[in-house]
């Protein structure tokens, strides 16, 4: 087990809680009992791992264990029912996460809309939910547009963390997938990509340990091209999300710096070859700014950029906030916007916004961080 996992459980795979409770002494199915009390009981201490003996649990804190389970230090309640959570860890930093009930997903998951029979019968007015996911503290790729980017990346999130961001938000809400619709969206704060060996540990743990299969999972990256053939090449992996946000290098590079290092070419291109699997599609996601990325003519370049990609187009009107110098398109101008796309073969959608109102809108994360208001 690697250094920086001796004293925490959470983040552990099967084999490595395996390998644990052998060094404890204890018989090899232990290791089973802990990972699914970790991951799809989510306990919240050890005296709750019934399966486990008392003396083998009491032994946790002397020899320095922890769970490692974060807490939710704020929880802001939309009028949409979107809720933003400050979730804090044991070194003192936090990040957001959200939770959708009918959440724009990303199109994770299978498409169907029909709700369970366990949500009829618990009385949910939800067919599905999503939770978006952070995967730094901040953030390092300084979108000219994104609050997050504001706060700069203070560090990165553990696997354990990540995964524990998930759990926090379902105990909270009383869910427990696979029994009931649950979508993973890697669009909190942070670029899951410059944090990639522990956000795709975390994914494995959440498809194998929560419950959440990975057709139900969606990451979103601002385009670190070498990661995105690594992401290609997994076995088990999300659904891929690139955030572009203009049709052509000047603009691109004046709103998000880091395309100077990666260009449009090189982007498109690791786009073209990345390995969709039978019906999936990539998604390209794009945000509308007020007279700068939204004409008619933009719109026609980026439909020429992205031709022949088999992928849909998400629009989200800009979400704004203090500090960021762009304004949100009228919304007539983000329906023509659509239209020239829908018009080119391309299958173009326009996300609506969830939780504006609270700040828990994309791009919008880092009120709670910073300024400790709602």
């Amino acid at each position: 087990m690697a250094t920086e996992t001796q004293t925490v459980l959470l983040g552990l795979t099967l084999r490595e809680l395996t390998d644990f409770v052998e060094e404890s002494g204890q018989p090899s199915y232990r290791g089973q009992q802990l990972f699914e009390a970790l991951y799809r009981q989510r306990v919240g201490s050890a005296e709750q791992i019934s399966t486990l003996p008392l003396e083998f649990r009491q032994s946790f804190a002397k020899r320095g264990l922890s769970l490692g389970v974060p807490t939710i230090e704020k929880k802001f309640v939309s009028c949409d029912g979107t809720v933003r959570y400050l979730i804090g860890f044991a070194d003192g930093q936090s990040v957001e996460t959200v939770w959708m009930p009918d959440g724009d997903d990303g199109e994770a998951g299978d498409g169907s809309e029909a709700g369970s029979e366990i949500e009829k019968a618990a009385g949910r007015t939800w067919d599905r939910a999503t939770i978006c996911v952070s995967s730094q503290v901040g953030c390092a790729v300084d979108c000219q547009f994104c609050l997050t980017a504001l706060l700069g990346v203070k560090r990165n999130l553990t696997a354990g963390e990540i995964v524990g961001q998930v759990c926090a938000v379902l105990n909270d809400q009383a869910v427990s997938p696979p029994q009931e619709r649950v979508n993973i969206v890697f669009m909190g704060m942070g670029e899951p990509f410059l944090n990639y060996e522990n956000f795709i540990r975390a994914v494995g743990l959440l498809a194998e340990g929560v419950g959440i299969p990975e057709s139900r999972m969606t990451v979103s990256t601002a385009g670190i091209v070498p990661r995105i053939y690594d992401l290609g090449a997994e076995t088990v992996r999300p659904k891929l999300a690139i955030s572009l946000n203009a049709p052509n290098d000047e603009l691109r590079s004046r709103l998000m710096p880091i395309n100077r290092k990666w260009n449009l070419e090189k982007l498109v291109a690791a786009a073209r070859d990345f390995p969709l699997r039978n019906r999936e599609k990539l998604t390209f996601e794009y945000v509308l700014l007020d007279g700068v990325n939204d004409s008619a003519e933009s719109a026609r370049e980026l439909g020429e950029l992205i031709r022949g990609i088999r992928a849909k187009v998400n629009l989200i009107a800009l979400n704004p906030g203090p500090g960021i110098a762009f304004q949100t398109p009228v919304q007539d101008r983000v329906a023509q916007f659509q239209r020239i796309l829908i018009a080119a073969g391309i299958p173009t959608f326009v996300r609506r916004p969830r939780g504006r109102d609270i700040y828990a809108a994309c791009g919008q994360l880092k009120r709670t961080l910073e300024l400790g208001v709602s």
